[in-house]
């Protein structure tokens, strides 16, 4: 099955499609270059069979592509960027 994820900033999220239908997002809210990643959901049916991952990863590349920031306050997110180090330089410090 093939999957796409895209940013729709007009509603402030993420989403994976499989075969063209919308299986998960991951939403946010841009604060001028730093994205607070704040709930990330995939279909009831398709959980374990690695979307979260797959949507995490692409969101993340492309906030990396735009020079952007995260702050992960969804608990998915913050465990995805802890046991993937070399996301750790997207998240924003404080201070």
């Amino acid at each position: 099955m093939a999957s796409q994820v895209r940013n729709v900033p007009e509603k402030a999220r993420y989403e994976i499609l499989r075969d063209g239908e919308l299986v998960g997002v991951a939403e946010y809210v841009d604060r001028g270059g730093v994205l607070v990643f704040h709930h990330t959901e995939i279909s009831a049916p398709l959980r374990g069979d690695g979307l979260g991952a797959e949507l995490v990863t692409a969101a993340l590349d492309d906030v990396r592509a735009r020079g952007q920031r995260i702050i992960p306050t969804c608990s998915y997110v913050a465990e995805f960027v802890e046991q993937h180090p070399d996301y750790g330089n997207l998240v924003a410090t404080s201070g």
